[in-house]
């Protein structure tokens, strides 16, 4: 005869989350306070055990450290999976979005873009979309200066219809066009080899 356990799996919601070491910090957290988790992502984890109103507080303060946050209001939380979306999208994701941002978001989440976008302007005071392009800037920015790509290259990868589209958006967000900002990370090197 086979028995059968069941095990209780608990979903904790995380602020703030949004690289591999805010990951790798979580899941050490969970593990000083004898928690096993099944998985750990961006602004989530998934744990195996019921975690207790004393582990959960410990887990707080220990997060609340590292400017992470344990979130257990229900409209906090959709304003998080909304913002760790992007971000993975954005920063994570090399594949070309197959449909709009708010078909995305609505299908990943399960809610209407239309609530999903008031509720997200109510709680962060900025729109979906100036987040999104915000993102969008910052991942330029890292491609700029770390990557040794070309403007076209960088436009393409970003999903851009054309250079001046991107340079235009860039400007716009920065006031600096991408070559001069691209310029000024030379400018800063040659600076400290002259040390």
């Amino acid at each position: 005869m086979q028995i059968l356990i069941k095990i209780n799996r608990l979903k904790l919601y995380i602020k703030n989350m949004v690289c591999i070491r805010c990951k790798m910090l979580v899941k050490s957290e969970l593990t000083k306070l004898g928690l096993h988790y099944i998985n750990v992502e961006l602004g989530e984890a998934h744990i195996m055990e019921e975690i207790t109103n004393d582990q959960f507080v410990q887990l707080g303060i220990a997060l609340k450290k590292d400017g992470l946050e344990l979130m257990d209001d229900k409209k906090s939380i959709l304003v998080e999976k909304i913002k760790t979306s992007i971000i993975e999208l954005v920063h994570y994701n090399d594949e070309q979005l197959k449909v709009n941002l708010s078909d995305y978001l609505s299908d990943k989440l399960n809610h209407n873009y239309t609530y999903l976008a008031n509720l997200f302007s109510e709680v962060k005071g900025t729109t979906i979309e100036q987040f999104f392009l915000a993102h969008k800037i910052e991942r330029v920015k890292e491609l700029l200066v770390y990557e040794e790509l070309t403007l076209s290259e960088i436009a393409y990868r970003m999903h851009y219809s054309s250079v001046a589209h991107l340079s235009f958006q860039f400007k716009k967000m920065t006031g600096l066009t991408p070559s001069h900002f691209k310029n000024l990370k030379h400018k800063r090197l040659n600076a400290l080899g002259s040390l």
